[in-house]
């Protein structure tokens, strides 16, 4: 077994893992009131002291961490740690011209790198996998955040990036990649890139892809499996906390292990800010409790999933989350009705012959939410007649329309027509 599976803190009983969240959450909380202005003033405008958390559940007693916070203190006044010790910047995009700075010393980058090489053995790596890294390299955590965790196990790493993908094939072929790292959406338009050269999936030696960055169903994760003849795993990770590697499935793909002795979780409802208990849906929270850079306190994710508190067959103890719902800022209210797009994704491949390429349209006409989502079909469902084109459309929009409780058009659209992705996938165009 690979010195990167820990197996003391990752079968850790939960009464010793409770104890050691809390003595790093009292000393994270100590930091920050120190030396992060942002914090101590939050703290002090509560009546509250580093003193106070004296049991875990002391958490919640804590203030909130937005995005908006980091907007306000933008570029570097989250920073627990002078300037001179931050030896690597990352942001996410922002609004306004703002990004969302995250600074991270050499002890987070190690940490950093620790987490993703657990998170590669948990899906199954080892020192003889060849790695291909096609998530984005830059500001964006992605590419950086797999390729030191994956030299860190002893991987033969492929520093690709994202983008060229016909050279992504030849490499993908040549060089015997078994991990294929990008987003899922761009590991279906490389499927589809595959099969338009005459390619299989048995020309490839690939066996497992890790897939985040965005958003993706159960539905999405067969036709990629399916697609691309490897087992699919889900990881999970944001900037403002660390990167990819926050968490990560098991072989067992019953959610995602979270590292709880780097990262503590909570679920709350977004409106009343109350906790929620396991198997509950709400939106995601993490304190960070080791980062040293810019720890954060209770931040909010706007990730919409929920904790699963059950043993896991692999023998890890870690709270695990399921696959994320959605954004609780990137719902869509159509006619005062909640919509989260995977709905609409699940629903539509419940129906043979749908390509995994699609785009949901909203506009308003006299007044009213249209809801148009133009589809992608299998090349020889074109040919086979009108009245078998409007029976799948009929389908389609009586699975959705049940789904989501809203009426809705299928448009379907010629092969190639919606914009494949290199990186994060353009789902929805709102109009209104």
């Amino acid at each position: 077994m690979s010195k990167y599976y820990d197996e003391k803190i990752e079968t850790l009983p939960k009464t010793e893992l409770k104890e050691l969240q809390l003595h790093r959450l009292q000393e994270v909380v100590e930091r920050v009131y120190d030396t992060c202005p942002p914090y101590r003033k939050k703290m002090e405008k509560i009546g509250m002291k580093p003193t106070d958390i004296t049991k875990l559940d002391d958490l919640n007693r804590l203030p909130f961490t937005t995005k908006q916070d980091l907007r306000d203190a933008y570029p570097f006044g989250m920073f627990s740690v002078p300037q001179s010790e931050i030896v690597r910047i990352h942001a996410s995009s922002g609004t306004a011209g703002k990004l969302t700075v995250a600074g991270y010393t050499q002890n987070d980058l190690n940490i950093w790198s620790e987490v993703m090489a657990r998170s590669l053995v948990a899906v199954g790596c080892t020192k003889e996998s060849v790695v291909n890294v096609a998530y984005g390299y830059g500001l964006f955590t992605g590419g950086l955040g797999v390729h030191y965790g994956s030299e860190l196990l002893g991987c033969m790493t492929v520093p690709v990036s994202s983008g060229n993908t016909k050279r992504q094939i030849q490499l993908l072929k040549d060089f015997g990649a078994t991990v294929l790292c990008c987003t899922p959406s761009y590991a279906l338009y490389l499927a589809d890139e595959m099969q338009s050269e005459g390619l299989k999936a048995s020309d490839f030696t690939l066996q497992q892809g890790i897939f985040g960055a965005e958003q993706w169903t159960q539905e999405m994760r067969r036709e990629i499996q399916k697609k691309l003849g490897l087992k699919a795993y889900d990881i999970y990770g944001l900037s403002e906390i660390i990167g990819p590697g926050v968490s990560v499935e098991c072989e067992h793909q019953h959610g995602s292990h979270i590292w709880e002795d780097h990262f503590l979780p909570e679920i709350i409802d977004s409106e009343t800010l109350e906790g929620q208990p396991f198997d509950t849906k709400g939106e995601l929270v993490f304190t960070t409790l080791t980062k040293t850079g810019m720890p954060l306190i209770r931040y909010r994710t706007r990730d919409i999933t929920y904790l699963i508190n059950s043993p896991c067959k692999c023998g890890r103890t870690s709270v695990r989350m399921g696959k994320i719902f959605g954004r609780n800022d990137d719902m869509l209210i159509i006619r005062g009705v909640n919509v989260f797009p995977s709905q609409i994704e699940s629903a539509l491949f419940t129906v043979e012959g749908v390509e995994p390429h699609y785009q949901i349209i909203i506009d308003r006409v006299n007044n009213l939410d249209v809801l148009e989502i133009q589809v992608e079909l299998e090349d020889k469902l074109y040919s086979s007649g009108t009245k078998h084109l409007q029976k799948l459309r009929d389908l389609l929009e009586e699975n959705i329309t049940s789904a989501i409780g809203v009426g809705i058009m299928i448009n379907f659209v010629e092969h190639g027509t919606i914009a494949r992705s290199q990186g994060k996938a353009v789902r929805v165009i709102d109009k209104r």
